[in-house]
């Protein structure tokens, strides 16, 4: 089956908010084929399947945050995001609501991809956190290496350096010289 839509579209739409990785509102309804009211509309039917940690409101000043972000990314769109007077982002799990709430064909291909686009994320990072810890290793290996480097150097040194005496002169030199 032909995917919908690449999942690099989807990962740049994916933000993190308040340590969670979530998607906008109108980020989504855009994905969906639908305006962000519809989709907002079909959320406040269902409130009770979007706690909290499901769904939440953005404050202005993360709107702010966001939109300035955006805009800078050259995304279609952001200059509308500041004056929004209500933004909702969705969590991975909201996510994964919204598709018992929309019943589109397109709908449901969109959030296959995008629990995918959250799976590929998932796996991004735990393979980051196995190469800052492989780096953390290598950092302390080479710190204690340095030591024993240093240490090796030093030796070596002790044992070429010649001891300075004063060089002895050849010939005949008197103790007296009239002079």
């Amino acid at each position: 089956m032909k995917e919908l839509m690449p999942i690099g579209r989807i990962e740049n739409k994916i933000y993190v908010i308040r340590k969670q990785k979530v998607m906008l509102d109108r980020n989504l309804a855009e994905l969906y084929g639908v305006k962000t009211f519809v989709l907002n509309q079909a959320v406040k039917r269902n409130l009770e399947r979007f706690p909290a940690d499901f769904m939440f409101s953005l404050t202005r000043q993360e709107i702010l945050s966001i939109s300035q972000f955006v805009i800078s990314s050259g995304q279609a769109g952001a200059e509308n995001l500041k004056f929004a007077k209500n933004v909702n982002a969705f969590t991975e799990q909201g996510l994964a609501m919204l598709s018992g709430i929309l019943h589109s064909a397109r709908a449901i291909q969109v959030n296959v991809a995008i629990m995918r686009a959250f799976v590929k994320l998932r796996q991004v990072l735990a393979s980051n956190k196995d190469l800052t810890y492989l780096f953390k290793e290598l950092k302390h290996k080479v710190g204690r290496h340095d030591i024993e480097i240093g240490l090796i150097i030093k030796t070596i040194e002790k044992m070429i350096a010649v001891e300075k005496k004063p060089k002895r002169r050849i010939g005949f030199f008197p103790k007296y010289s009239l002079g």
